[in-house]
């Protein structure tokens, strides 16, 4: 055998162990080769990670608010739409082979799509601050039983929240040490560890007040929440995965792993979290006669029902699921932004940004004002930028996009000096009507504001492409 043919063996065999090692960035298109290396239980596994976590167990004790019947029913009907629209987009990803953000480009324009990415990352960089400052509620109590330092919520709790928000760092920079890879062993060993935990903790809860006298609470009248209020919640709350799908179905080799398993395993995740925080919250309420949405977060509730430690260490486990995710879409959405940061290096920048963000609740007002000031901003961009999208793709583009055009200045994405007007204008006019309408009183008490936006402006971009053409 010749020395150049060897060669040319050699690179050949090496060609499918590097592509399924290597991040891509943004508007790089995955292959459809070994690069495509995560399977539906794999899609499973990281969308159940993904949703069964504190923060959902925390909005569950929120929508607490509307008495068992309602918060149920409130689940039941925000997130599952929610989590068509990810399908959706999880198919453009599959697709495309690119990053969620990239998928903006055609309808916002090579540069126009540089604001929806400023906006994913600030929504992504936050949401892991706020998975980070919950789990570090969970080490603030641990710390209290080991250490007898002050937990979370008495005076001088600070040095053990600031200790809990450290170890929670350490921890989500070993689950993106590796890119999509370590994220898809995180997950792969977090969901059989959730699911066990989970169980458990259900049990635990209902072990303490029975199920008849969960159904039968109702809180104050003053601490009730309308269920527009709690529509717009959760529509938030679950369509802010969406600019994530497609960090993960651009590496999948199936079409029903792109859309089948992330919106299972969302569902299931979400739902059931939600239920046990729901729940656990009104069992606590019920038990010591105060409801308080405040202290609704998983840590509180589990110290005030005795769970103990085990209960403590599912909250750190299920940030670090969740977190995974979360600094991915970050990280590679800095991508989208600029080309010079490779994709491991901003996955660490990301982190080192969710760390300074989750001491801000520490020192400016209660953590539900911030929780629920970050939803409402959430819906507000994202439930317009989510309708442009899925109109661009499915509706005005019939399905294909040209992804080596993403980078091409002067070419078919590049419109006007890199802006798409038709998709930027139908944004803005989205978030001015979110704004106005997110407290129009019958919304408020009706299906809330978030969907009737997004269908508004995806239908304002169909129309402002027909003038256009």
């Amino acid at each position: 055998m010749s020395k150049d043919l060897s060669s040319n063996l050699g690179s050949i065999s090496t060609e499918p162990a590097a592509a399924s090692k290597k991040e891509y960035g943004a508007t790089e298109s995955v292959p459809h080769s070994a690069a495509r290396n995560m399977s539906f239980w794999d899609m499973l596994a990281t969308w159940v990670g993904a949703n069964a976590n504190n923060g959902t167990w925390y909005i569950g004790g929120v929508m607490a608010g509307l008495a068992f019947g309602g918060a149920i029913a409130v689940t039941l009907i925000a997130n599952p739409i929610a989590y068509i629209f990810m399908a959706l987009v999880g198919y453009m990803g599959y697709k495309a082979g690119t990053s969620t953000m990239a998928l903006t480009r055609p309808s916002f324009g090579i540069r126009g799509s540089k604001l929806p990415s400023v906006i994913n990352l600030t929504s992504f960089v936050g949401w892991t601050a706020v998975n980070t400052f919950i789990a570090a509620i969970s080490i603030s109590f641990l710390l209290k039983d080991v250490l007898g330092w002050p937990a979370f919520g008495e005076k001088g709790s600070v040095k053990s929240m600031a200790v809990g928000i450290l170890i929670m760092s350490v921890l989500h920079l070993v689950s993106i040490s590796l890119g999509h890879r370590s994220v898809k062993m995180i997950e792969r060993v977090g969901m059989i560890l959730i699911a066990v935990l989970g169980i458990w903790e259900t049990i635990v809860v209902l072990q303490h007040v029975s199920f008849s006298q969960i159904l039968s609470w109702h809180p104050a009248a003053s601490a009730s929440l309308p269920f527009g209020v709690a529509m717009d919640t959760m529509a938030a709350f679950s369509l802010a995965w969406i600019p994530a799908i497609a960090e993960f179905t651009r590496y999948t080799k199936r079409k029903s792993s792109a859309t089948v398993a992330p919106m299972i395993g969302a569902n299931v995740g979400l739902f059931w979290f939600a239920f046990v925080g729901i729940i656990a919250t009104i069992a606590s309420a019920v038990a010591s006669g105060v409801f308080d949405p405040n202290t609704s977060d998983p840590s509180t509730i589990a110290s005030k029902l005795g769970l103990g430690w085990l209960a403590m260490l599912v909250i750190i486990l299920t940030s670090t699921t969740a977190n995974a995710v979360n600094l991915m879409a970050a990280g590679i959405t800095l991508t989208n932004l600029s080309k010079k940061i490779k994709p491991m290096v901003a996955l660490w920048v990301s982190t080192i940004g969710a760390v300074l963000l989750t001491f801000v609740p520490l020192f400016f007002g209660t953590f539900l004002d911030s929780f629920i000031s970050f939803l409402d901003y959430l819906g507000m961009v994202l439930g317009p930028l989510i309708g442009i999208m899925v109109t661009d793709f499915f509706i005005v583009r019939k399905r294909h996009y040209d992804a080596p055009a993403f980078e091409e200045v002067n070419g078919k994405y590049w419109y006007s000096g890199g802006f798409y007007w038709a998709g930027l204008i139908a944004w803005a006019i989205g978030v001015v009507a979110y704004y106005f309408l997110h407290n129009a009183e019958f919304l408020k008490v009706s299906v809330g504001a978030t969907y009737p936006v997004l269908i508004l402006s995806g239908l304002l971009y169909w129309l402002f492409t027909r003038i256009h053409k």
